[in-house]
C-alpha cells in the first residue's frame, strides 16, 4: 500500500496500460509481473461472495445472506453494515478484492425480474441500506461496485432498451441510492447498466459517469461495465469508463491501445483509467496480494449466527389474528403445505445465485425444532416449476480424456444434485475442451407413480439411463435451443419412468464435450408424480391439524436475472392452496417465500401472513424461531404490496415497447402513487407488525438554519421485547411551484426495547430532506413555507404531524 501510482503508470508501456483496462478472463484482471500487479479477482455478488462459480455451480461454497429486498426490509443500516463486513471477509476467502454488489435499482414495478436483488421502492431507504453495505464490505479491504448505473429497473431488452426518465425523477428517485452509496458509503466502484438512458448507452454516458458521478458527487473510484454490455472504444473512454469486463476486451484492452496509437483516444485518457484502477487497488492492499492466492470455502459459526439474525430481522409479519407465536404445548399436529417448504428458495436466480454452505428446508427446521413432541405432516399440494427442478441425489462422476467415454479415468468429482455442469474449469487432469464423463447416482423415490426425467444439455451431447435403460438420448436426438442458463441450455427433453416408493434405482448421465462454450455439461431434472387429487390431499392434512403453515412462493423459474415476471399471481395453484387451507383451518399461517410482491387474495382471511423473502441459508431456522416466539419478526415492508397489478404506478409503462421504456409515472413511484391517487393497498410501504405493542409519543421539532431535529418518545407497551421502526415523511407546503408527492420518507430509525421500556429517538433532516430538483435552474431548491413532518409506523399509519418553517 502507499505506492506512487503516477510513477507506476508512467513505468507501464502503452500495451500494458491498455491491457489493464479489460479483463483477462471472466473474473480476473490482467496481471503484470514486470511492474508488480498481481492477478486481481472479482466475485459476485449481492447474496454472497461466491468466487468463480456461476449459477450456484462449482466446488466453492459461500455464506448465503438474505436477498436485497430482505435486507431492505430490516430497515437497519447497522445490521446491514455487519452483513457487508461478513461478505467482505467471505470475498477474501475466495481470493477476491472486488465484490460485484450492491444492486440499488428501485422497485419501480412489482414484476421486475431482479427486484429481489434490490432494496426498496424508496430512494432514501435504498441509499441508506446501500451505504451501510458498502461501508461494511470495504472495511475488509474489498471494493464494492454499486450497480446498475442507472435506470436498469427491468430485464426486458436490457442490453438495448432506452430508459426515458425526466430530470426530476432521475435526480429525486433513481440516482439517489447511487449518490448515497458514494457520498455516505464511500463506494470505490460503480458498475454501469446495460441499457441506454435518455439516449446514450450507460457505459458511454458522459453526463452520468463524469459530470454527475465524478464532478458533482466527488467519486474517486473506478467505473466498470456490466458483463458483456454494449459500449464503444472512443465514446466510452471519453465518457470516463475505466474497465471492461469480462475479458478479453471487445472495445477496451487491445482495441483501446490501437485507438491511442491512431490518435482517436489521447494517451492521457488511458492513463487516467489505469490510475483510477490502481489507486483503488493500492488503497485496499490488492497490489500486495500474492500472485498464487487461492480460494477457500470456510463455514464460520459466527457467519451462521449473523445470517440468521439478518433473516429474522427481515421477516415481516403482515397480519396476525392472535395465532402467532405458536405455543408448542398446544400444538400436537402441525400441517406443513407447499412445495417451497420442502425445497427452500433462499435466493433468486441469475448472477446472484451461489452454492451455499448448506441448505435447510422449513420442513426439516420445523421437525428439528419440535422433535417428537409434535407430529409434523407434510403435503406439497401443488407444483410450481416451469422447468424441472434438479434431481436431488449425489452424483459420483468419472472423467475421461476425449469424447468417447473410454480409456482410463483422468479425473473425478462429486456433484450434489443434477446440475452436472462445469464453468471454465475442470477437475485436475481433465482438459476442459476435450473430455467426457459418466455421472452415477442412486435415487430413492418417496412416491409411487410416473416420474418425469428431463435433460438440458450445454456445449455437448448427453444421454440418461435409469435402471440401466436409456430413457433420454440427446446424442442421437439432440433437443433444440432453450432458454435456461441465459439461453446457453437446450430445450428440455423428457421421459416418463414408473418408480416405486422406497425402491432405489441407479441413474446415469453420460456426456461428451463438443462445442467449446464456457458452460459445459447437463442439468438432469425430475418432476415427481402429480396426481389429480394432490391439492385435495393437502387440504385434508390441513383440516386434521392443530395448526397449519402454508409456504407459498416462487423459484428461479419466476424470479431471476434475465427476464421479468408477467403476473403478480403466485405460480401454479398456490392461491387456491392458501385459500382452501385457510378455509379448512383458521389456525393457518401463510408464509410468503418471494423476493417481490404477489397478489395475496387470501390475506384478509388468513390467521397470520408472514413475508419471508428469499432469506438466505438461515431463512428456515429464522422462520421457525419467529413462528414459535423465540425471536420477533423485525421486518417492515420496503415496497408497497398492491391489491392488484393494475394499481401499480408503472402499469401501462412497463416493461417497454419499440426499444423504449417511458417512466410515465414520473415522481409518483411506489407509495407516492398510492398516496396521490388515494388507492387502497394490500399492505402499505413501511408496514410490519410485532409480537408486542408500541406507542409513539408527540414529536418535538427543533429547527435550525440547516438542520431540523425531531425527537420522538417511543414506549414498548406490551409484555415482551420487540422493535419498532419510527418513520418520518415530509409533506411540502401547498400549493407547490412544481408538482410534488403528497409526502416522502426523509428519515427513519429502528429501536429495540424491552417490555415497558421507553426511549427517545432522534431523527435528523437536512435541507435536502425538504428540497426538489429544479430543472429550470439545475440544482436542489427549497421553497420557503411550512412543511409537515408525518411521524408513524408506515406510509399509511401516521401517529403524529408536526410543522416546521423552512
Amino acid at each position: 500500500m502507499g505506492r506512487d501510482i503516477a510513477t507506476l503508470v508512467a513505468s507501464m508501456t502503452l500495451d500494458e496500460k491498455a491491457a489493464f483496462t479489460a479483463g483477462a478472463d471472466f473474473w480476473t484482471l490482467v496481471a503484470n509481473a514486470r511492474v508488480g500487479i498481481p492477478p486481481i479477482r472479482v466475485t459476485d455478488g449481492p447474496n454472497g461472495a461466491r468466487g468463480s462459480a456461476l449459477f450456484g455451480l462449482g466446488g466453492e461454497t459461500a455464506v448465503c445472506v438474505p436477498c436485497g429486498s430482505a435486507l431492505g426490509a430490516t430497515w437497519d443500516p447497522a445490521l446491514v453494515e455487519r452483513v457487508g463486513a461478513m461478505l467482505g471477509e467471505e470475498a477474501l476467502t475466495k481470493a477476491c478484492r472486488v465484490l460485484l454488489a450492491p444492486t440499488v435499482n428501485l422497485h419501480r414495478s412489482p414484476l421486475a425480474g431482479r427486484n429481489f436483488e434490490c432494496y426498496s421502492e424508496d430512494p432514501l431507504l435504498s441509499g441508506k441500506t446501500a451505504a451501510a453495505f458498502v461501508r461494511g464490505v470495504q472495511s475488509q479491504g474489498v471494493v464494492t461496485t454499486v450497480k446498475h448505473f442507472a435506470g436498469n429497473d427491468a430485464e426486458f431488452e436490457r442490453q438495448s432498451i432506452n430508459s426515458v426518465i425526466d430530470a426530476r425523477s432521475l435526480r429525486e428517485l433513481y440516482l439517489v441510492p447511487f449518490e448515497l452509496a458514494v457520498r455516505e458509503g464511500g463506494a470505490l466502484g460503480i458498475m454501469t447498466a446495460y441499457n441506454r438512458l435518455n439516449g446514450p448507452h450507460c457505459s458511454e454516458h458522459a453526463e452520468l459517469i463524469t459530470a454527475i458521478l465524478r464532478d458533482e458527487w466527488g467519486f474517486d473510484g473506478f467505473v466498470l461495465t456490466d458483463w458483456l454490455s454494449a459500449g464503444s472504444t472512443v465514446g466510452s473512454s471519453a465518457a470516463g469508463l475505466d474497465l471492461e469486463m469480462p475479458g478479453p476486451g471487445q472495445f477496451y484492452g487491445k482495441a483501446l491501445g490501437e485507438a491511442v496509437r491512431t490518435g482517436e483516444v489521447a494517451e492521457t485518457e488511458l492513463d487516467e483509467h489505469v490510475a483510477h484502477l490502481l489507486r483503488v487497488f493500492d488503497r485496499v492492499g490488492a497490489l500486495d496480494d500474492p500472485p498464487d492466492w487461492t480460494s477457500t470455502s470456510i463455514d464460520r459459526p459466527e457467519h451462521r449466527a449473523l445470517a440468521r439474525e439478518a433473516a429474522i430481522a427481515a421477516t415481516v409479519l403482515l397480519r396476525n389474528d392472535a395465532i402467532l407465536p405458536f405455543d408448542i404445548a398446544e400444538v400436537r399436529t402441525l400441517a406443513v403445505l407447499g412445495p417451497n417448504a420442502e425445497r427452500p428458495q433462499m435466493m433468486g436466480g441469475g448472477s446472484a445465485n451461489l452454492a451455499p454452505h448448506y441448505r435447510i428446508s422449513l420442513l426439516d427446521a420445523l421437525r428439528d425444532k419440535v422433535g417428537n413432541r409434535v407430529d409434523v405432516r407434510f403435503a406439497r399440494g401443488v407444483d410450481i416449476d416451469r422447468t424441472a427442478p434438479s434431481l436431488l441425489a449425489t452424483f459420483a462422476t468419472e472423467f475421461f480424456a476425449g469424447r468417447e467415454l473410454a480409456g482410463p479415468v483422468v479425473g473425478t468429482r462429486t456433484f450434489p444434485d443434477g446440475r452436472l455442469l462445469l464453468i471454465d474449469a475442470a477437475p485436475p487432469g481433465v482438459d476442459i475442451a476435450d473430455f467426457s464423463y459418466r455421472a452415477t447416482a442412486t435415487y430413492v423415490p418417496d412416491e409411487t407413480g410416473a416420474h418425469t426425467f428431463s435433460l438440458v444439455q450445454m456445449s455437448g451431447r448427453a444421454r440418461v439411463l435409469v435402471g440401466g435403460r436409456v430413457v433420454i438420448d440427446g446424442i442421437a436426438n439432440p433437443p433444440g435451443a432453450g432458454t435456461e442458463f441465459f439461453g446457453f441450455g437446450s430445450a428440455e427433453a423428457e421421459a416418463q419412468v414408473e418408480l416405486v416408493a422406497g425402491d432405489a434405482i441407479e441413474v446415469v448421465v453420460e456426456f461428451a464435450e463438443r462445442d467449446g462454450v464456457f458452460l459445459r455439461g447437463v442439468k438432469l431434472g425430475l418432476r415427481r408424480p402429480s396426481p389429480p387429487d394432490l391439492l385435495d390431499r393437502a387440504i385434508a392434512v390441513a383440516a386434521d391439524a392443530d395448526a397449519v403453515v402454508v409456504m407459498v412462493g416462487t423459484n428461479d423459474d419466476w424470479e431471476s436475472e434475465g427476464h421479468d415476471r408477467d403476473t403478480m399471481d403466485l405460480p401454479g395453484r398456490q392461491d387456491e392452496l392458501a385459500l382452501r387451507a385457510v378455509a379448512a383451518n383458521p389456525n393457518t399461517v401463510v408464509v410468503v417465500n418471494t423476493g417481490a410482491p404477489v397478489t395475496m387474495p387470501w390475506a384478509e382471511d388468513a390467521g397470520a401472513v408472514m413475508q419471508a423473502w428469499f432469506g438466505g441459508q438461515e431463512m428456515a431456522g429464522g422462520l421457525v424461531d419467529v413462528l414459535f416466539g423465540d425471536a420477533e419478526p423485525g421486518g417492515r415492508l420496503p415496497t408497497t404490496i398492491p391489491v392488484r397489478l393494475e394499481h401499480n404506478p408503472s402499469y401501462g409503462n412497463f416493461p417497454g415497447e419499440l426499444g423504449e421504456v417511458r417512466y410515465g409515472e414520473g415522481l409518483l413511484m411506489g407509495y407516492r402513487w398510492y398516496d396521490a391517487r388515494r388507492l387502497p393497498t394490500r399492505f402499505p410501504f413501511g408496514h410490519g407488525l410485532s409480537y408486542t405493542t408500541f406507542e409513539l409519543g408527540v414529536p418535538e421539532a427543533t429547527a435550525g438554519a440547516a438542520i431540523v431535529t425531531l425527537t420522538v418518545p417511543v414506549t414498548n407497551t406490551g409484555d415482551r421485547h420487540g422493535s419498532e421502526v419510527v418513520q418520518c415523511y415530509v409533506a411540502p407546503p401547498r400549493p407547490t411551484r412544481l408538482a410534488r408527492p403528497v409526502k416522502e420518507l426523509k428519515a427513519y430509525t429502528k429501536v429495540a426495547l424491552d417490555a415497558g421500556e421507553q426511549s427517545r429517538v432522534t431523527l435528523t433532516l437536512d435541507q435536502r430532506a425538504f428540497a426538489y430538483w429544479d430543472p429550470e435552474r439545475p440544482g436542489w431548491r427549497v421553497d420557503p413555507g411550512r412543511y409537515e413532518l408525518h411521524v408513524g409506523r408506515s406510509s399509511a399509519d401516521i401517529a403524529h404531524v408536526v410543522s416546521v418553517e423552512r
